[in-house]
């Protein structure tokens, strides 16, 4: 019998929640209220709540959210923003968007979350991003910033564990995250009122009420459908990043002793991902395959050596500690709903390819 072990398991996460979100739908519809519902409004003030934060603005992606709190802060054309070497394509995508230069940055062994050391002085914003599902390190970051503002890159760090915020805070719900919707949707948050409110205009085609433009602004709005879905999920976070918890320090066990490099386990770390580090990591990932275990590659080449960002004239080299991680980490299965049985399943097989892989060198 084929063993299938999936990298997230989307399916069992709506199983949770498919009464309680057809109710919601069935209301939204009723009301016909699709764009700026109560709903929407409800998951704001819930998600601020959660994360003990004074505001939230619900927008349409995690992209969108980086973006216009880039914007909100006064980024703009010509702007030098700091961001980690390794981080998704959208972290500097948002950057180039509004005309900004990125300015990647190297990471650190460890934790490969941005390396505070290396924040340059002269920057006109830092993204910090918490990667992997652990919290980039805010007070140093902060230290090494002074006054240069910093936006936190939180798309993989849905926890209500409190962290030393800065100016704000984008994230992302894409379907694969932690809270994630059922598509795509993202949101900000802040301590800062008239930020909120500038992020808000920016969503909104600049407005307040309608036909009254007070800037410029894009269409960005969160769908009350999805906050529907954020909602119901949203009651079960705590609970579900528990389950990584529990998962993660079961992988440490079960792994411990393997020619592999194990994640640490840090008390505010809600497993976004399990991120192992392992020589000839695709042929790893493709033994794994073979076995049933999905896997995954977060990310298979830093910022830099990007062909989107080729302008910036950086080359191989130039971040080391990034570019030896890219060609070793993968990311094990890793949900809410994952079972002992399928993690001893993919310590086995990992076991297996490891040791098989080793034989083979050995001839």
């Amino acid at each position: 019998m084929t063993v299938t072990v999936p990298l997230i398991d989307l399916a069992a996460a709506h199983a949770e929640i498919a009464e309680e979100v057809h109710d919601g739908f069935e209301r939204v519809i009723a009301n016909a209220a699709f764009i700026h519902g109560a709903e929407v409004t409800a998951f704001e003030e819930e998600y601020a709540a959660f994360c003990a934060t004074a505001h939230c603005v619900s927008l349409a992606n995690g992209t969108d959210a980086v973006e216009l709190a880039l914007r909100a802060i006064g980024i703009g054309p010509g702007s030098q923003v700091v961001l980690p070497a390794n981080t998704f394509t959208a972290t500097a995508g948002a950057v180039m968007r509004i005309g900004a230069q990125p300015v990647p940055c190297d990471v650190t062994p460890d934790s490969l979350l941005i390396d505070p050391a290396a924040i340059p002085p002269w920057a006109d914003a830092i993204i910090a991003v918490h990667l992997y599902g652990r919290p980039a390190p805010m007070q140093a970051i902060l230290a090494a910033a002074g006054d240069i503002p910093v936006v936190e890159d939180a798309a993989q760090f849905h926890s209500a564990a409190p962290t030393i915020r800065g100016t704000v805070a984008a994230t992302s719900f894409y379907p694969g995250k932690n809270l994630g919707a059922y598509g795509d949707a993202g949101a900000i948050i802040t301590d800062n009122p008239e930020l909120a409110r500038h992020v808000r205009l920016l969503a909104n085609h600049g407005s307040e009420r309608k036909y009254e433009h007070l800037m410029p602004g894009f269409n960005s709005r969160l769908d009350t459908l999805q906050a529907v879905v954020l909602r119901a999920k949203l009651r079960r976070l705590n609970a579900a990043n528990q389950a990584r918890r529990a998962a993660a320090g079961r992988y440490n066990e079960l792994l411990a002793g393997l020619p592999i490099r194990l994640p640490e386990i840090t008390p505010q770390d809600v497993w976004h991902q399990y991120v192992i580090r392992v020589h000839e990591r695709d042929a790893v990932a493709a033994g794994l395959d073979k076995l049933g275990v999905q896997t995954g590659v977060h990310y298979p080449k830093p910022i830099h050596l990007l062909p989107a960002y080729a302008h910036l004239g950086y080359g191989p080299g130039d971040f080391p500690v990034a570019e030896a991680a890219a060609t070793q980490v993968l990311s094990l299965p890793m949900h809410p709903h994952l079972t002992e049985e399928q993690q001893r399943y993919v310590a086995d097989a990992l076991h297996r390819v490891l040791w098989t892989a080793h034989a083979y060198r050995s001839r």
